[in-house]
């Protein structure tokens, strides 16, 4: 009778499989996966492993890599935020303008970039929060009117000739090998890991997306707190519109297209659920790579960019399975 019980009452073998997979993933799953995918293309491209060329990767998800970093405080918080495609083109767009149309400084061009950003991104909250919309839908809204006015301001064209130093920050290279953006990029990633981890005002957002009722009850502002979150995801969509400015050396209004799906490819690979929650700035950062690695080496094998879309578009299907896939586990 005791051992029927128990051997009912044991997981099957298929929430063993689903219990492993989990583990594997959540944790250095990620990390595991970008090394393997490493391996392959040092083997299918030579060229791949050289120096040279590992910056160059790193320095191509810079502008990934920023608009990421708020992507994940806003999927912990069981958010999305489909403008920050758009809301890049439009900070690199204003950030043009005010420096080449009304003639004033870059440093105040890029302030003005920037608060836009972050202005799209209270607009967005504001939806959310106050409107009960959906983050998709106000999102979503938020995309086209972006996009619009970018279009606008620029009257669909690229606006072009910045100062040196301006540029400078994408194409120095520290020793002459290190991208300049890479380390801005890798000290922001810094200090937003110590704040999601430390302050309590950042853990606060894992206990959002675990249960926003309880965080509510629990004496969470929770408006408060998803504003802030929406307006720095918009603040650093625009931060990497004016990174994407710098390395053009033009400020296109049509830039950061889809975008926001490699975005949220990267924050869903590096372990984040979709569901809020949970989700690490360090498994983000190893996403971003993983895609960046898949562009390169696609380039690299002289894989046309038709297909390339096809094969990003399969790593977001398998980065969406693989989070449902956690969920049976994780519950």
């Amino acid at each position: 009778m005791t051992d029927t019980r128990t051997d009912a009452a044991a997981p099957s073998a298929m929430d063993r499989a689903r219990g492993i997979l989990s583990g594997a993933l959540s944790g250095s799953g990620p990390l595991l996966g970008l090394l393997v995918l490493c391996t392959v293309l040092a083997v299918m491209a030579p060229r791949f492993l050289t120096v040279g060329n590992l910056f160059n990767v790193f320095q191509q998800i810079t502008v990934l890599a920023v608009l990421s970093l708020g992507g994940t405080a806003v999927i912990i918080t069981k958010g999305i935020d489909l403008s920050v495609g758009s809301v890049l083109g439009l900070g690199g767009a204003v950030a043009g303008w005010t420096f080449a149309s009304a003639g004033l400084p870059m440093g105040v061009a890029i302030l003005a970039g920037i608060a836009v950003g972050a202005l799209a991104g209270l607009i967005n909250g504001l939806l959310i929060t106050y409107g009960r919309l959906p983050p998709f839908v106000a999102t979503l809204a938020m995309l086209s009117v972006a996009r619009g006015l970018a279009l606008v301001i620029t009257d669909g064209q690229p606006i072009t000739g910045y100062p040196a130093w301006f540029r400078w920050v994408a194409t120095f290279r520290v020793l002459g090998v290190v991208p300049v953006s890479v380390l801005i990029v890798a000290a922001m990633f810094v200090v937003g890991s110590m704040y999601l981890r430390y302050r309590p005002t950042g853990r606060a957002l894992y206990a959002i997306g675990g249960n926003e009722e309880v965080a509510r009850l629990s004496g969470i502002d929770v408006r408060r707190a998803k504003l802030k979150v929406y307006t720095a995801a918009g603040a650093l969509a625009a931060v990497g519109g004016l990174f994407l400015t710098a390395r053009l050396n033009s400020a296109q209004p049509t830039a950061g297209t889809t975008l926001e799906l490699d975005v949220i490819a990267a924050v869903v690979i590096g372990g984040a659920s979709l569901n809020g929650g949970s989700g690490r700035l360090s498994g983000t950062l190893v996403g971003a790579l993983i895609i960046g690695v898949i562009r390169n080496g696609l380039n690299l094998l002289g894989v046309s960019s038709f297909w390339q879309q096809i094969v990003i578009g399969g790593v977001i299907a398998i980065a969406v399975m693989t989070d449902t896939l956690r969920k049976p586990a994780e519950g």
